[in-house]
């Protein structure tokens, strides 16, 4: 059971943004995909992927959170330890009320 459920928070959202591509080289033999969290410019460092992977992604045969959980395990790290944290504010806020 989530402590959380019965809450009456006035948030719009406490997710952190994340966007992924694929995309192929100029010859179209090689394939990449690249990242972006929390809104940042520049992005993740690209990582080299297969054809297949990218044209399951392509096809939304994968969804987002797998797809970066697998090619940017170290920043959804991150990510998870961001949203269990808010989320413990959260519950600490409830207490305190």
């Amino acid at each position: 059971m989530d402590p959380l459920a019965d809450l009456d928070i006035t948030v719009q959202s406490f997710d952190i943004p994340r966007t992924v591509s694929v995309y192929p080289d100029q010859a179209g033999v090689r394939w990449w995909t690249k990242a972006w969290f929390n809104n940042r410019k520049d992005g993740e460092p690209s990582v080299e992927i297969s054809r297949q992977s990218a044209i399951l992604f392509i096809l939304d045969q994968v969804e987002k959170d797998a797809w970066l959980e697998e090619h940017f395990p170290a920043q959804m790290e991150v990510y998870h330890n961001a949203i269990e944290q808010t989320r413990q504010q959260l519950l600490a806020q409830q207490v305190n009320l």
